[in-house]
């Protein structure tokens, strides 16, 4: 019954997250306990963050972003002073709240401990807990029933402490229903733009400037590092070319799985539709009842007209423009009354009325498939490639190993390995460190460090066989090599000097605009070229002054004209001149103030919550151990 979540461990992980929600993107950790003697990462009052217990959460957050990125997935994501301060200040902030509860002695019972388990639906059938499903789940997950309920216990109790702090915060009605009509308040503004097209003729660029600014960029004209190289793919694939499944092993396989290829009884129907909503009334399921009841009396009267009948009135988006057809399906595909009245009927016959979760049903079956089994003569190449790919499978697990000393007992070249293993040495185009992806299958992080290493491009050794994906190693070597070089000025002098008047002229209309708008502040009367006023919310406009737009919501709204002003996203300056104001007051009944007062109660929340961990630091001295975090882990 459970089988699909075991089989998935995503899913499991995902449920697991879900269960220890307050405390999920920290890892579940010992808390109190040290972890072994050796260095401290930080040290929380007199309890240490050992580094065994800083590395194991930084697998287990490795963990969670593979699961969540998948292939784009990269360890370097985390191998920053960034991201490990981030996780040991996690860790830091899951010691304080330890130690805050064991002061106040807050624990959970065995028995809060069932009642929360029992509670969670990824433990349940039917609605209720089952002993069965949660063994199941935990075993998919390589856990103990004690090691877990541990774990929980201990995120429980930390819940204890967190939860009235930051579940605590309050937002009133009215206070919700301004936020509300604030974001709905629009301002119509009209718009004055100074732009740096104005100012180009303006603009002489000295030849001093143009080598000056070359002399100081001189990163932005170097044309990087770049190599060419010829690489060997060791996978299944690769692998399964060499193979062969004789046919007498193919039979004997067939024999033995015989039961697989079974094609179970099928029925290909048409169906027409009137929906009725499960909150839906009597009245509007008397009225479906009698619309469906009308348009079975006409089926019934010409059952040929069925398809046309479906057309003009089924109301299954999804089939009603085929007329009604569902083409073939087996048992279990569909809603189990569709499905009885479905295999209760031959070919060619009408149902009555059906009724389901999605509505009233007229079923007309036209075709049907008796249970059958496949020969081996149908299946047989199926059956060859599938040994094939597992026996594929094992030799690769057996030469994996032997494939990598290859290449590296004999690192002057791959041929050795390819004529071992049977493989074709493939080649790259040229790509640099910055632009990996023109490496093709070689976009991996650690080969691509590899071959920019000292040792492959000067000595132009094999690398180490990298496994780039699941079952495929990659060991690759460096052709020909292009060094970094930085381009002659006079090969960029043009595109220097665009960029150098391009940069004037924006400064040159950003200046004039700001001395335009102080003027117009003044009471001054400028004679500028405006638009026509538009309605405009504190969301803004594309386009539009991201930094005006914010002023211009600033403005008294009882002083009109009023100007404001900011520079425009893609250079100039832009002028708006606040001439109406449309106030839209929130409906006290509108879900979206209620919605607002959940996400400010969640905001205000997390500031109180992080104001009472600046409180801990100050009770609990926090102490970090710098170097270890700038170190590789």
């Amino acid at each position: 019954m459970f089988e699909s979540v075991r089989s998935s461990k995503r899913v499991v992980q995902v449920i697991l997250l879900l269960i220890i929600l307050p405390f999920a993107f920290w890892g579940v950790e010992s808390y109190i306990v040290n972890m072994g003697t050796t260095d401290a990462v930080a040290k929380v009052g007199d309890a240490k963050i050992t580094l065994p217990e800083f590395q194991q959460s930084l697998r287990e957050q490795q963990d969670r972003m593979r699961n969540t990125l998948g292939r784009d997935f990269s360890p370097a994501l985390l191998d920053t002073p960034e991201a490990r301060q981030a996780l040991i200040d996690s860790l830091v902030n899951q010691r304080l709240l330890a130690l805050d509860a064991q002061q106040d002695r807050l624990a959970i019972t065995d028995e809060e401990l069932r009642r929360f388990i029992a509670s969670i639906p990824a433990f349940q059938e039917d609605g209720q807990f089952s002993m069965q499903r949660y063994a199941s789940v935990l075993r998919s997950q390589g856990l103990s029933e004690a090691g877990f309920e541990y774990r929980l216990r201990q995120d429980l109790a930390l819940r204890q402490v967190s939860a009235p702090v930051s579940d605590g915060a309050f937002v009133s009605k009215a206070v919700a229903e301004r936020w509300v009509a604030l974001q709905r308040e629009s301002r119509d503004l009209a718009e004055a733009l100074i732009l740096p097209e104005q100012f180009a003729a303006q603009v002489k660029i000295a030849p001093e400037a143009v080598a000056a600014f070359y002399e100081s960029n001189r990163k932005l004209f170097e044309v990087p590092e770049q190599i060419r190289a010829e690489y060997l793919v060791l996978n299944q694939d690769a692998l399964m070319e060499q193979v062969t499944v004789a046919d007498e092993e193919v039979a004997r396989w067939y024999e033995g799985h015989k039961d697989q290829y079974r094609q179970p009884e099928e029925r290909r129907a048409s169906h027409i539709l009137i929906q009725v909503p499960k909150d839906a009334t009597d009245e509007q399921r008397k009225t479906a009842r009698a619309t469906i009841d009308d348009l079975l009396k006409q089926v019934k009267q010409n059952p040929a007209d069925f398809e046309k009948i479906a057309k003009q009135h089924s109301q299954d988006p999804g089939s009603a423009a085929n007329g009604g057809d569902l083409g073939f399906f087996a048992r279990g595909m569909m809603v189990k009354p569709f499905e009885d009245a479905a295999f209760t009927l031959n070919e060619g016959q009408i149902s009555d009325v059906v009724q389901s979760d999605f509505g009233y049903h007229i079923i007309k079956v036209t075709g049907a498939k008796a249970e059958h089994g496949q020969t081996l003569d149908e299946v047989r190449e199926e059956i060859r490639s599938e040994l094939k790919r597992q026996a594929a499978g094992r030799k690769f697990a057996e030469v994996a190993d032997s494939f990598n000393n290859t290449v590296y007992e004999q690192s002057d070249s791959l041929k050795p390995a390819a004529e071992r293993y049977k493989l074709q040495i493939a080649q790259t185009q040229w790509f640099s460190k910055a632009n990996p992806q023109a490496a093709g299958q070689l976009a991996n992080e650690r080969l691509i460090g590899l071959l920019f290493a000292d040792d492959a491009l000067k000595n132009k050794r094999n690398t180490e066989a990298v496994e780039v994906a699941p079952n495929t190693l990659i060991a690759a070597r460096v052709l020909e090599h292009k060094p970094a070089e930085l381009r002659p000025l006079d090969s960029v002098r043009a595109d220097i000097e665009t960029k150098l008047r391009n940069d004037e002229a924006a400064r040159l209309a950003q200046k004039d605009g700001e001395e335009k708008l102080a003027k117009l502040m003044q009471g001054e009367s400028l004679d500028l070229t405006w638009s026509a006023p538009k309605p405009v919310t504190r969301a803004g406009v594309p386009g539009m002054s991201p930094d005006g737009v914010r002023a211009a919501f600033k403005l008294p709204a009882d002083k009109l004209p009023g100007y404001a002003g900011g520079k425009l996203p893609k250079g100039g300056f832009a002028i708006y001149k606040l001439v109406g104001v449309k106030s839209d007051q929130a409906d006290a009944k509108d879900p979206k103030s209620a919605g607002v007062a959940a996400q400010l109660s969640r905001l205000y929340g997390e500031e109180d919550f992080n104001e009472y961990l600046a409180v801990l630091r100050a009770r609990y001295p926090v102490e970090i151990n710098k170097s270890l975090l700038e170190a590789k882990q």
